[in-house]
């Protein structure tokens, strides 16, 4: 189903940041929305605004026929910068997996109680994650 001409940035916005703490709503210009968690801390010993983490970041495009996404996982570094990094400690994978899935299956509710249509991007061919659209 193509996007509601009658829904604004700011109606979508609205949307999603009541799925929780994930939208970076000043990262997000008309159609792009950027998501993300901070799921397992890598150095819970230094300040506050240093720590690193794992996690997952999650972009989301509107197109006609819908919500287009692509995801990765990696590290949230000191820097407030993601790079997508493999996660090798199969404790961490878990949590941050079972962080997405969740975050995952919530938008992909509220996108079809908008009966909108969530699918990943042709980018997305070899998904790491059996995210279902």
């Amino acid at each position: 189903m193509a996007l509601p001409t009658d829904y604004t940035n700011g109606k979508y916005l609205k949307k999603f940041a009541a799925l929780g703490p994930y939208l970076r709503e000043k990262q997000c210009l008309n159609g792009c929305y950027l998501f993300d968690s901070l799921v397992v801390c890598v150095n819970v010993n230094v300040a506050p605004e240093k720590r690193e983490f794992w996690g997952w970041w999650l972009k989301l495009v509107a197109t006609e026929k819908g919500f287009e996404f692509t995801y990765h996982l990696g590290l949230y570094n000191g820097h407030g910068s993601w790079q997508a990094k493999e996660l090798k400690d199969s404790s961490t994978m878990e949590a941050v997996e079972k962080n997405l899935v969740s975050f995952h299956q919530a938008l992909t509710k509220q996108l079809s109680d908008l009966e909108l249509t969530l699918f990943p991007s042709p980018l997305m061919s070899e998904l790491k994650l059996e995210l279902s659209a």
